[in-house]
């Protein structure tokens, strides 16, 4: 395809790094967090990158992340956080062939997508760093598409809304006296 259909999306290989810790409570015996990515990773499938004592860190996936024209305000976002980031969306491993019960589906710089994720609770969601090669790819990609759209106050109606009243009161109650007061006689002939 040329470049000009291509430049509305643009797609990266980026690989998953969860780590996996010694959990704090005797219900949870492990804790496993997404903690980096890897941009143009090879496939793998929980491969063991690094061990420091019970601390294990693994290439747990690697999927394409991809960027669309759409949401570059989402990918704004993500770069303008105090510490930019990318989120690793998992969810639950229904094979069972994980070591944590969890694989990588996502990997998004739209704070949008993420949100989205995590709202719906079925999936593990967690922002971590863009590496500087990831934060120039997602930049360029956002120079090219970005449109700011100027603020545009709203104005008020022309119309008046102090003017005379239509009607008063109950339209069931047909004298000008007492017009707040409770239909009592409504189906009651009236005596002049």
């Amino acid at each position: 395809m040329s470049h000009r259909t291509e430049s509305w999306k643009r797609e990266l290989r980026v690989g998953a790094v969860v780590r996996r810790s010694p959990g704090i409570t005797r219900w949870a015996k492990e804790v496993w967090k997404p903690v980096a990515v890897i941009p143009g990773a090879p496939d793998a499938f929980w491969k063991e990158m690094v061990r420091e004592g019970e601390v294990v860190d693994y290439h747990a996936g690697t999927v394409d992340m991809e960027l669309f024209r759409a949401d570059v305000e989402a990918y704004l976002i993500s770069l303008n956080m105090t510490v930019p980031s990318v989120w690793i969306i998992m969810d639950r491993d229904e094979s069972r062939r994980s070591p944590s019960g969890w694989f990588v589906s996502t990997i998004t710089a739209s704070a949008y997508e993420a949100q989205d994720a995590l709202d719906s609770g079925e999936s593990l969601v967690e922002a971590v760093p863009i590496p500087e090669s990831l934060a120039a790819w997602i930049k360029e990609f956002i120079d090219l598409h970005y449109i700011e759209e100027p603020f545009k106050k709203r104005r008020r109606d022309k119309q008046r809304v102090d003017g005379i009243e239509d009607g008063k009161g109950d339209a069931r109650i047909r004298q000008e006296s007492d017009v707040y007061r409770a239909p009592s006689n409504i189906n009651k002939p009236r005596v002049h």
